[in-house]
């Protein structure tokens, strides 16, 4: 069935808001909303994308694990991919992952052993031992590939240098998996350290602990409280075992902290009863935990339930319900967004929930606003758990005086008082004026924001100034900036000038899938432009491509079809393209495009396991993309390769277990070559 108009544009902003609360939790540790809003965002559009599946795109947050990891840090491959869980917020919704996993055995009416661990709400991180000797340390990254802060997990003194063989054979090598966090004495400690020094605080004791171990210093992050537990194995070479809890065990043993309230239960109701024991003595724990995951104790059930996309089958994540508190909405004001999008914003009595004091919230769209019926001077009903931008649930109508106002939507935009526009099939309303000073701002810093041209130096504040004092007009003006004119601006010194401009010099070099991106094409996310980029090798083909021939890649439907057509159609857009290549930008892969092994690479889907000597994993992927393949992050009957570096994982016995062609680093070069 065809998907509503109104499920579409809800998806669309479902997939902006989580995208963009993405950035601010995994790469700036500077979240706006609770875990419980994120978890509630992501939930729906699960529900959504499950319910119409062909409005489902490779860039949908709902098909990545994490973030990229941060450019700032060495990167380094998972062997085994550090995935996501999937959530549960009721005991009916753990009875029926329990009801899954037998279905899926085939073993209705067996009893399924489970063990239960503490949720610990901290930065998960992979460290690997040899001969027992601690090697190498990092973030989960997104997945497949994380940051690499092996300096700052040696200042952690929970973490043991030396693994101890005195009860159990260490393991030639071994990856394990735990949860860095920072207990609530120290964080508030931290805090009030923070604010003696002028420093702003950090919002929760999880942003305190990841930002405090993302650190290029590691003596930064040795003056800071940090502690770790470890909950489980990635890869392991030279041990064996055959439960998790036995895992929980062996770690244990062998001098890693393990969190002492895991334990191993009978059946699901049991996991379920101690549950309720752990919501009981939360508030007593002396470190934040937001739940309590459940996992079934049998690795070989485990291996047969195997994963989906971001998440394994044999594991849930048994969620604490958010805190609610009321409070009074006093205004409702308006946002404009880059593309333009008017979003009202409720203006709350300050009231502490979790124990944070917030005051704003999201209201999404008018009809939004409508349909829950929620009006200027309304007492409303507020969910969080512990950071800043809460949920409103619902106004409270009992309390109403008659006083309250309805909220009308204006006709006009709040800052340029251009008259809004709403398209048909949108629930938004839009400034269809590109000079509205936020609407340019954020335009500005969606251009020069890190996944896209990555100008070091141009956030928001810069970009203000350029806008306020008439220096950039649009995209094309920051191209002409010179030294007088970033010196007459408040902060800027010959140096942050000098370096600005130097950026933005650089930024010119940038790949085609990163200009793509940065153009701020509706719909057009990282993974879409690098899929555009490899199809058409020009903004020139790309602009004369037809919505029929844009359908036919794989990935890329009528919606974002629609999309890239209408912007390559405005007038505006194609000046700014035509000032770009003036400026000096090519516009096309040009050599950088490859052509050799096309035809021996081209629609073939290839997978990677184990490290390779030759290449790092990202330089492999781009290298089979570049010509016309495809990568996939789990063995499936579609994989046509499956390259084997040194030390694979369990990828290996599972690809050969579905019969797989599986080839070397070697012969995986020479298919490159043609």
């Amino acid at each position: 069935m065809t998907a509503p108009k109104e499920v579409r544009e809800r998806i669309e902003r479902l997939r902006e808001e989580i995208n963009y609360h993405n950035y601010l939790y995994y790469v700036l540790d500077q979240p706006e909303i609770s875990d419980e809003e994120y978890d509630a965002l992501m939930r729906e559009l699960k529900e959504l994308e499950a319910q119409y599946p062909e409005l489902i795109t490779p860039d949908s947050p709902t098909q990545r694990i994490g973030a990229p990891p941060s450019e700032k840090f060495e990167q380094v491959t998972h062997r085994v991919p550090m995935l996501s869980l999937d959530d549960a917020f009721s005991e009916e919704e753990v009875l029926e992952f329990d009801q899954r996993v037998r279905r899926f055995l085939n073993m209705p009416n067996a009893t399924i052993h489970y063990v239960v661990e503490p949720k610990m709400d901290g930065l998960a991180v992979e460290l690997t031992y040899e001969d027992g000797v601690f090697l190498r340390g990092s973030t989960r990254g997104d997945g497949y590939v994380g940051e690499d802060v092996t300096n700052n997990l040696k200042t952690i003194r929970q973490i043991p240098l030396r693994l101890v063989g005195r009860h159990r054979a260490l393991p030639r090598i071994l990856d394990v998996r735990g949860e860095v966090f920072m207990n609530k004495d120290a964080f508030l400690a931290l805090n009030e350290e923070r604010r003696r020094a002028g420093e702003p605080p950090f919002a929760n004791p999880r942003n305190a602990a990841a930002g405090s171990l993302r650190q290029l210093d590691p003596s930064v992050t040795a003056s800071r409280p940090l502690d770790c537990f470890f909950y489980g194995v990635g890869y392991v070479e030279g041990a064996s075992f055959s439960t998790q809890f036995e895992v929980l065990t062996a770690l244990r043993e062998w001098g890693l902290k393990t969190n002492p309230l895991s334990k191993r239960v009978r059946d699901i109701k049991e996991a379920i009863r101690y549950f309720g024991h752990l919501r009981e003595i939360r508030p007593t724990l002396p470190y934040e935990i937001d739940g309590m995951v459940i996992k079934v104790d049998s690795l070989e059930l485990q291996e047969r339930l195997g994963q989906k996309a971001r998440s394994p089958r044999w594991a849930i994540a048994y969620k604490f319900e958010a805190a609610q508190a009321i409070t009074r909405i006093k205004e409702i004001e308006l946002s404009v967004g880059r593309t333009g999008a008017v979003t009202p914003v409720a203006v709350m009595e300050p009231v502490k929930v979790g124990g944070v004091v917030v005051s704003r919230a999201t209201l999404h769209n008018e009809d939004e606003i409508r349909r829950k019926d929620i009006r200027v001077g309304d007492w409303v009903i507020i969910r969080r758990a512990g950071d800043v931008i809460p949920e409103v649930v619902k106004p409270l109508k009992d309390r109403r005086t008659g006083s309250e106002r309805p909220f009308e939507m204006p006709k006009t935009c709040p800052v340029c008082h251009t008259p809004l526009v709403r398209k048909e099939d949108e629930a938004v309303w839009r400034c269809p004026n590109p000079d509205c000073f936020p609407r340019l701002v954020k335009k500005i810093t969606h251009f020069a924001s890190k996944n896209a041209l990555d100008i070091e130096g141009l956030g928001t504040k810069v970009a203000e100034l350029l806008v306020s004092n008439g220096l950039v007009r649009d995209i094309p003006d920051l191209f002409k900036l010179k030294m007088p004119d970033l010196m007459s601006l408040p902060g800027f010194a010959e140096k942050s000038a000098k370096n600005l401009l130097d950026a933005i010099e650089a930024s010119k070099k940038a790949p085609l899938a990163k200009l793509i991106y940065a153009l701020g094409i509706r719909h057009v996310g990282e993974v879409t432009a690098q899929i555009l980029a490899r199809e058409f090798g020009s903004i020139e083909a790309l602009k004369n491509a037809s919505t029929e021939r844009l359908m036919e890649i794989d990935g890329i439907g009528p919606e974002v079809a629609n999309s890239i057509r209408s912007w390559f159609k405005e007038p505006e857009n194609l000046k700014i393209l035509d000032a770009l290549r003036e400026a000096g930008f090519k516009m096309e892969e040009g050599g950088q495009r490859a052509t050799e092994g096309r035809d021996a690479v081209s629609g073939k889907t290839f997978l990677f396991t184990g490290g390779l000597s030759s290449f790092t994993r990202e330089e492999a992927k781009r290298a089979v993309i570049e010509r016309g393949g495809n990568v996939a992050t789990a063995v499936g009957k579609k994989v046509d390769y499956v390259v084997v570096g040194e030390r694979p994982g369990s990828k290996l016995q599972k690809a050969r277990a579905l019969g797989l062609r599986i080839i070397t680093e070697d012969e995986f070069k020479k298919l490159l070559e043609g």
